[in-house]
Protein backbone atom coordinates (compact mmCIF):
# COMPACT_ATOMS: atom_id res chain seq x y z
CA UNK A 1 0.00 0.00 0.00
CA UNK A 2 1.37 3.60 -0.77
CA UNK A 3 2.53 5.74 2.11
CA UNK A 4 -0.24 8.11 3.78
CA UNK A 5 0.77 11.87 3.23
CA UNK A 6 2.62 12.84 5.70
CA UNK A 7 0.28 15.06 7.30
CA UNK A 8 -2.16 12.67 7.66
CA UNK A 9 -2.31 10.81 11.12
CA UNK A 10 -2.70 6.72 10.51
CA UNK A 11 -6.67 5.95 11.85
CA UNK A 12 -7.25 2.67 13.75
CA UNK A 13 -10.70 1.22 13.88
CA UNK A 14 -10.31 -0.17 17.60
CA UNK A 15 -14.02 -0.53 18.64
CA UNK A 16 -16.81 -2.29 16.81
CA UNK A 17 -20.45 -2.21 18.57
CA UNK A 18 -22.98 -4.35 16.17
CA UNK A 19 -26.85 -5.33 17.01
CA UNK A 20 -29.07 -6.23 14.06
CA UNK A 21 -31.87 -8.81 12.96
CA UNK A 22 -29.13 -11.56 13.20
CA UNK A 23 -27.90 -11.01 16.47
CA UNK A 24 -26.51 -9.68 19.65
CA UNK A 25 -22.43 -8.46 19.19
CA UNK A 26 -19.74 -9.09 16.81
CA UNK A 27 -20.03 -13.09 17.44
CA UNK A 28 -23.65 -13.71 16.80
CA UNK A 29 -23.79 -11.58 13.24
CA UNK A 30 -21.12 -13.54 12.54
CA UNK A 31 -22.34 -16.55 12.97
CA UNK A 32 -25.77 -16.24 11.32
CA UNK A 33 -23.77 -14.62 8.17
CA UNK A 34 -22.11 -18.01 7.82
CA UNK A 35 -24.90 -20.18 8.37
CA UNK A 36 -27.23 -17.98 5.72
CA UNK A 37 -29.41 -17.35 8.79
CA UNK A 38 -31.92 -14.53 7.69
CA UNK A 39 -34.91 -13.70 10.45
CA UNK A 40 -37.78 -11.79 9.28
CA UNK A 41 -41.64 -11.35 10.50
CA UNK A 42 -44.16 -12.16 8.11
CA UNK A 43 -46.87 -11.47 10.13
CA UNK A 44 -46.67 -8.73 12.91
CA UNK A 45 -47.17 -6.19 10.08
CA UNK A 46 -48.42 -8.15 7.38
CA UNK A 47 -48.70 -7.61 4.27
CA UNK A 48 -45.39 -6.26 4.98
CA UNK A 49 -42.39 -7.57 6.61
CA UNK A 50 -39.60 -6.15 8.80
CA UNK A 51 -35.99 -7.61 9.93
CA UNK A 52 -36.96 -7.73 14.20
CA UNK A 53 -34.19 -6.70 15.83
CA UNK A 54 -32.24 -9.73 18.11
CA UNK A 55 -33.12 -10.12 21.53
CA UNK A 56 -30.81 -7.53 23.95
CA UNK A 57 -29.95 -8.03 27.19
CA UNK A 58 -30.62 -4.06 28.11
CA UNK A 59 -29.51 -3.72 31.26
CA UNK A 60 -26.01 -4.95 30.43
CA UNK A 61 -25.49 -1.55 28.53
CA UNK A 62 -28.10 0.40 29.80
CA UNK A 63 -28.34 0.10 33.41
CA UNK A 64 -31.15 2.34 34.89
CA UNK A 65 -34.34 1.33 34.37
CA UNK A 66 -35.47 5.00 34.50
CA UNK A 67 -32.84 5.90 31.27
CA UNK A 68 -34.48 3.06 29.00
CA UNK A 69 -37.72 4.30 29.83
CA UNK A 70 -37.85 7.50 28.69
CA UNK A 71 -35.87 6.48 25.13
CA UNK A 72 -37.98 5.51 22.55
CA UNK A 73 -36.54 2.22 20.63
CA UNK A 74 -34.01 3.42 18.08
CA UNK A 75 -32.54 5.55 20.97
CA UNK A 76 -31.97 2.76 23.12
CA UNK A 77 -30.51 0.80 19.77
CA UNK A 78 -28.08 3.18 19.72
CA UNK A 79 -27.05 3.49 23.15
CA UNK A 80 -27.04 -0.33 23.55
CA UNK A 81 -24.80 -0.67 20.06
CA UNK A 82 -22.66 2.20 21.34
CA UNK A 83 -21.91 0.71 24.42
CA UNK A 84 -20.89 -2.71 22.33
CA UNK A 85 -18.63 -0.34 20.69
CA UNK A 86 -16.57 1.46 24.08
CA UNK A 87 -16.45 -1.81 25.63
CA UNK A 88 -14.85 -4.02 22.55
CA UNK A 89 -12.11 -0.29 22.24
CA UNK A 90 -11.66 -0.81 26.31
CA UNK A 91 -12.65 2.21 27.18
CA UNK A 92 -15.71 2.15 28.48
CA UNK A 93 -15.23 2.99 32.14
CA UNK A 94 -12.28 4.90 30.92
CA UNK A 95 -13.78 8.42 32.01
CA UNK A 96 -10.40 10.35 31.11
CA UNK A 97 -10.35 9.04 27.36
CA UNK A 98 -14.44 9.27 27.40
CA UNK A 99 -14.22 12.87 28.56
CA UNK A 100 -12.31 13.88 25.52
CA UNK A 101 -13.68 11.15 23.19
CA UNK A 102 -15.23 13.24 20.12
CA UNK A 103 -18.73 11.91 19.11
CA UNK A 104 -20.43 11.84 15.52
CA UNK A 105 -24.00 9.74 15.32
CA UNK A 106 -26.60 9.42 12.40
CA UNK A 107 -29.65 9.55 13.30
CA UNK A 108 -33.31 9.84 11.80
CA UNK A 109 -35.88 12.28 12.37
CA UNK A 110 -37.00 10.34 15.38
CA UNK A 111 -39.92 8.34 16.24
CA UNK A 112 -43.52 9.95 16.42
CA UNK A 113 -46.20 9.34 19.21
CA UNK A 114 -48.73 7.28 17.35
CA UNK A 115 -51.44 7.81 19.96
CA UNK A 116 -50.83 11.25 19.42
CA UNK A 117 -51.27 11.46 16.22
CA UNK A 118 -54.09 9.65 16.31
CA UNK A 119 -55.50 11.84 18.50
CA UNK A 120 -54.89 14.58 16.44
CA UNK A 121 -56.77 13.18 13.52
CA UNK A 122 -59.47 11.73 15.50
CA UNK A 123 -59.77 15.46 16.70
CA UNK A 124 -59.76 16.77 12.68
CA UNK A 125 -62.49 14.44 12.05
CA UNK A 126 -64.58 15.77 14.74
CA UNK A 127 -64.49 18.99 13.57
CA UNK A 128 -64.55 20.44 17.36
CA UNK A 129 -63.56 24.33 17.50
CA UNK A 130 -60.68 24.82 19.69
CA UNK A 131 -59.87 20.63 19.73
CA UNK A 132 -56.63 21.02 17.26
CA UNK A 133 -54.99 23.92 19.64
CA UNK A 134 -55.96 22.13 22.57
CA UNK A 135 -54.26 18.71 21.51
CA UNK A 136 -51.06 20.79 20.06
CA UNK A 137 -50.89 22.50 23.70
CA UNK A 138 -51.05 19.81 25.63
CA UNK A 139 -49.53 16.48 23.21
CA UNK A 140 -46.23 18.34 22.09
CA UNK A 141 -43.15 17.47 23.09
CA UNK A 142 -40.99 20.28 25.02
CA UNK A 143 -39.20 20.97 21.46
CA UNK A 144 -42.63 22.00 19.80
CA UNK A 145 -41.88 18.90 17.46
CA UNK A 146 -44.43 15.93 17.10
CA UNK A 147 -41.57 13.49 16.87
CA UNK A 148 -37.92 13.23 18.74
CA UNK A 149 -35.10 15.06 17.84
CA UNK A 150 -32.50 13.22 16.39
CA UNK A 151 -30.13 14.62 18.84
CA UNK A 152 -30.94 12.94 21.69
CA UNK A 153 -29.63 9.80 20.48
CA UNK A 154 -26.13 11.51 20.72
CA UNK A 155 -27.85 13.03 24.35
CA UNK A 156 -28.24 9.87 25.78
CA UNK A 157 -25.33 8.11 24.76
CA UNK A 158 -23.67 11.38 26.52
CA UNK A 159 -25.34 10.38 29.71
CA UNK A 160 -25.49 6.37 29.96
CA UNK A 161 -21.91 6.17 28.97
CA UNK A 162 -20.03 9.26 30.08
CA UNK A 163 -18.83 9.98 26.75
CA UNK A 164 -18.43 13.99 26.53
CA UNK A 165 -16.11 15.54 23.55
CA UNK A 166 -17.67 17.01 21.09
CA UNK A 167 -20.74 16.17 19.41
CA UNK A 168 -22.14 16.26 16.66
CA UNK A 169 -25.65 14.98 14.61
CA UNK A 170 -26.65 14.49 10.87
CA UNK A 171 -30.06 13.86 10.38
CA UNK A 172 -30.62 10.84 7.89
CA UNK A 173 -29.98 7.43 6.97
CA UNK A 174 -27.75 5.93 4.73
CA UNK A 175 -25.92 9.65 3.37
CA UNK A 176 -25.64 10.56 7.07
CA UNK A 177 -24.07 7.93 8.26
CA UNK A 178 -21.18 7.56 5.45
CA UNK A 179 -20.53 11.38 6.34
CA UNK A 180 -20.18 10.78 10.11
CA UNK A 181 -17.60 8.09 9.13
CA UNK A 182 -16.07 10.32 6.83
CA UNK A 183 -15.93 13.26 9.15
CA UNK A 184 -15.09 11.17 11.98
CA UNK A 185 -11.78 9.87 9.96
CA UNK A 186 -11.27 13.28 8.66
CA UNK A 187 -10.64 15.11 12.10
CA UNK A 188 -8.29 12.01 13.12
CA UNK A 189 -6.53 12.40 10.47
CA UNK A 190 -5.59 15.47 9.97
CA UNK A 191 -4.96 15.86 13.88
CA UNK A 192 -8.23 17.38 14.93
CA UNK A 193 -9.18 14.64 16.72
CA UNK A 194 -7.38 11.58 18.82
CA UNK A 195 -10.40 9.26 19.43
CA UNK A 196 -13.68 9.21 18.01
CA UNK A 197 -17.27 7.36 18.78
CA UNK A 198 -18.87 7.41 15.04
CA UNK A 199 -22.13 5.79 14.27
CA UNK A 200 -26.15 5.17 13.44
CA UNK A 201 -29.04 3.19 14.94
CA UNK A 202 -32.79 2.28 13.28
CA UNK A 203 -35.82 0.57 14.14
CA UNK A 204 -37.51 -0.80 11.13
CA UNK A 205 -40.21 -1.87 13.03
CA UNK A 206 -42.55 1.29 13.22
CA UNK A 207 -45.86 1.59 11.69
CA UNK A 208 -45.64 4.76 10.11
CA UNK A 209 -42.45 4.54 8.52
CA UNK A 210 -43.97 1.60 6.44
CA UNK A 211 -47.05 3.65 5.60
CA UNK A 212 -44.74 6.26 4.68
CA UNK A 213 -42.95 3.80 2.31
CA UNK A 214 -45.76 2.18 0.97
CA UNK A 215 -47.13 5.20 0.00
CA UNK A 216 -43.93 5.09 -2.65
CA UNK A 217 -44.75 1.76 -3.29
CA UNK A 218 -40.99 0.42 -2.10
CA UNK A 219 -42.49 -2.30 0.38
CA UNK A 220 -41.65 -5.80 -0.05
CA UNK A 221 -45.31 -7.54 0.55
CA UNK A 222 -46.83 -11.10 0.81
CA UNK A 223 -43.45 -13.23 0.62
CA UNK A 224 -39.79 -12.65 1.13
CA UNK A 225 -37.03 -13.37 -1.61
CA UNK A 226 -33.33 -12.24 -1.07
CA UNK A 227 -32.53 -9.39 -3.03
CA UNK A 228 -31.12 -11.19 -6.18
CA UNK A 229 -34.29 -13.09 -6.77
CA UNK A 230 -37.09 -10.49 -6.16
CA UNK A 231 -39.28 -9.73 -9.23
CA UNK A 232 -40.94 -6.20 -9.09
CA UNK A 233 -38.69 -5.08 -6.37
CA UNK A 234 -39.52 -3.39 -2.58
CA UNK A 235 -37.48 -3.71 0.22
CA UNK A 236 -37.97 -4.78 3.88
CA UNK A 237 -37.55 -2.45 6.73
CA UNK A 238 -35.00 -3.75 9.70
CA UNK A 239 -33.72 -2.71 12.64
CA UNK A 240 -29.91 -2.44 13.90
CA UNK A 241 -27.53 -0.64 15.34
CA UNK A 242 -23.55 -0.12 14.74
CA UNK A 243 -20.93 2.19 16.15
CA UNK A 244 -17.40 2.53 15.63
CA UNK A 245 -14.09 3.46 17.69
CA UNK A 246 -11.81 5.24 15.68
CA UNK A 247 -8.80 5.89 17.04
CA UNK A 248 -5.30 7.69 16.04
CA UNK A 249 -2.89 5.52 15.27
CA UNK A 250 -0.35 6.90 18.19
CA UNK A 251 -3.19 7.44 21.31
CA UNK A 252 -4.32 3.70 20.48
CA UNK A 253 -0.42 2.32 20.76
CA UNK A 254 0.41 4.70 23.82
CA UNK A 255 -2.59 2.60 25.63
CA UNK A 256 -1.66 -0.92 23.99
CA UNK A 257 -4.52 -1.61 21.79
CA UNK A 258 -4.81 -3.96 18.83
CA UNK A 259 -7.02 -2.47 15.94
CA UNK A 260 -9.45 -5.01 14.19
CA UNK A 261 -7.99 -2.48 10.84
CA UNK A 262 -6.75 0.67 9.44
CA UNK A 263 -8.65 3.28 8.20
CA UNK A 264 -7.90 5.27 5.26
CA UNK A 265 -10.76 6.54 3.07
CA UNK A 266 -14.38 6.43 3.00
CA UNK A 267 -15.94 6.46 -0.27
CA UNK A 268 -19.71 5.97 -1.71
CA UNK A 269 -21.63 6.18 -4.39
CA UNK A 270 -25.07 5.31 -6.67
CA UNK A 271 -25.43 2.21 -8.76
CA UNK A 272 -27.77 -0.32 -10.05
CA UNK A 273 -26.98 -3.73 -8.89
CA UNK A 274 -26.79 -5.55 -11.94
CA UNK A 275 -24.55 -8.47 -10.38
CA UNK A 276 -23.99 -9.04 -6.90
CA UNK A 277 -20.79 -6.99 -5.55
CA UNK A 278 -21.48 -5.01 -8.47
CA UNK A 279 -21.64 -1.68 -6.67
CA UNK A 280 -18.28 -1.97 -4.66
CA UNK A 281 -16.53 -2.04 -7.87
CA UNK A 282 -18.70 0.97 -9.59
CA UNK A 283 -17.57 3.04 -6.73
CA UNK A 284 -13.69 2.73 -7.66
CA UNK A 285 -14.25 2.61 -10.91
CA UNK A 286 -16.06 6.28 -10.30
CA UNK A 287 -12.98 7.44 -8.48
CA UNK A 288 -10.70 6.64 -11.28
CA UNK A 289 -12.63 8.69 -13.49
CA UNK A 290 -13.38 11.30 -11.53
CA UNK A 291 -9.92 12.15 -11.67
CA UNK A 292 -9.14 10.74 -8.23
CA UNK A 293 -5.83 8.65 -8.10
CA UNK A 294 -7.29 5.44 -6.64
CA UNK A 295 -5.64 2.61 -5.72
CA UNK A 296 -7.70 -0.60 -4.21
CA UNK A 297 -5.44 -2.17 -1.40
CA UNK A 298 -6.48 -4.47 1.38
CA UNK A 299 -5.53 -4.06 4.62
CA UNK A 300 -5.98 -7.06 7.18
CA UNK A 301 -5.09 -7.28 10.57
CA UNK A 302 -6.05 -9.26 13.29
CA UNK A 303 -8.88 -9.12 16.09
CA UNK A 304 -9.00 -8.72 19.63
CA UNK A 305 -10.83 -11.56 19.95
CA UNK A 306 -10.80 -15.36 18.88
CA UNK A 307 -13.95 -15.74 17.75
CA UNK A 308 -13.92 -13.55 14.87
CA UNK A 309 -11.72 -13.92 11.37
CA UNK A 310 -9.43 -11.22 10.17
CA UNK A 311 -11.00 -8.39 9.01
CA UNK A 312 -10.29 -5.96 6.10
CA UNK A 313 -10.43 -2.80 5.10
CA UNK A 314 -10.68 -1.12 1.62
CA UNK A 315 -8.53 1.85 1.71
CA UNK A 316 -7.29 4.27 -1.49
Amino acid sequence: MSQLPADRRETWITGIGLVSSLGDGLSENWVALRCGHINVDLEKYAPWMVHPLAHLNLVSQIPRKGDQRQMEAWQRIGTYAAGLALDSAGIKDNKKILARTDMIVAAGGGERDLDVDAAILTTRADGRSGALNERLMNDLRPTLFLAQLSNLLAGNISIVHGVSGSSRTFMGEEAAGVDAVRIAWAKIASGQSEIALVGAAHNGERKEMLMLYECGGFNLKKHFASVWSRSGGGFALGSGGAFLVLEGRTHAERRGVKPFARLVNVVSGHSSRAVPGGEAFWDWKACSHSGMKTKIALTTMMPTGDSMPPMTAIAR
